[in-house]
């Protein structure tokens, strides 16, 4: 009997408020809840990791700074293994040293001055372990997914300039060097392994460029280690007509040089650099 005047009284109040009955009651989102509309982030993982501000600045800029992600001990222990490289000590499989274009043959002298770059060096285990390290990992998973290839590995030395300006090195975008894609799935882990500011060569980024097309690239006339990573189920790409098909035959060529191999195209040469790091690998 309550019950039923309990109903009716109900009934009464809904219809003066809407003209509703208590049988069709429906539920209807606040006013908060009505304009709130996830964000759609092109770029990152929703994974925890990455703070709302740190995602939203990358989508923007397409950069972070995770300051004193890499311990002093594990960059002590890069900079002795390359100091040993650049000594000749160890000759890693594979590996490919790059020096300043205006040192001579003859004024060359095996010692960490004279080296400008040390490149692929996957087949080092102590500099490769960087590109294994989970608190680096724990950050490229936020862009690539569980499954992570390293396809490009690379620590720059910056001797003092030699007086002709061979030692700059332009603006350029890594992209025109990829076989493959979504662009989305790839991202550059770079740690510089002493003080760095504009005086001695800092890394120089546009914000805002990963959003752009390509840029016409080129050559001009004139200490940091650090690998770019990507999604194992990214799929390479044909490159012939497009901009990419002159760094294709330059790439090719300088394998043949160094290495040996007649890879033919630019996907074979990344096939046999990378490296799975995490996860399982699938299309890479």
């Amino acid at each position: 009997m309550e019950r039923g005047r309990a109903y009716t009284r109900l009934n009464t109040l809904l219809q003066h408020l809407g003209g509703s009955s208590a049988g069709a009651v429906t539920a209807h989102p606040t006013s908060g809840a009505a304009k709130f509309q996830p964000q759609q982030f092109q770029y990152t993982r929703d994974n925890n990791v990455l703070s709302l501000e740190q995602r939203q600045f990358y989508e923007e800029n397409g950069f972070l700074v995770i300051k004193n992600l890499v311990s002093d001990a594990d960059i002590e222990r890069f900079r002795v293994q390359f100091e040993r490289i650049c000594r000749e000590e160890v000759k890693p499989l594979g590996l490919m040293l790059m020096r300043d274009v205006s040192i001579g043959k003859s004024e060359y002298v095996p010692c960490e001055k004279m080296v400008s770059k040390v490149q692929n060096f996957q087949e080092d285990k102590e500099l490769f372990r960087y590109c294994t390290l989970p608190e680096i990992l724990k950050y490229v998973e936020c862009f690539t997914g569980p499954n992570i290839m390293a396809m490009h590995t690379m620590l720059i030395n910056k001797p003092p300039d030699t007086g002709k300006k061979t030692s700059r090195h332009p603006l350029h975008q890594d992209l025109h060097y990829f076989p493959f894609r979504p662009s989305n799935n790839i991202v550059c882990a770079w740690t510089a392994m002493e003080h760095i500011d504009r005086k001695n060569g800092c890394l120089v980024v546009f914000p805002g460029t990963h959003k752009g097309t390509l840029k016409p690239h080129d050559y001009p006339q004139w200490d940091a280690i650090s690998c770019h990573f990507a999604a194992s189920d990214c799929k390479y790409i044909d490159v012939k007509g497009t901009s990419q098909e002159k760094i294709e035959k330059e790439i090719v060529d300088l394998t043949h040089k160094f290495y040996g191999l007649e890879t033919g195209s630019l996907k074979n040469v990344w096939t046999w650099k990378g490296r799975l790091v995490k996860g399982e690998r699938i299309s890479l």
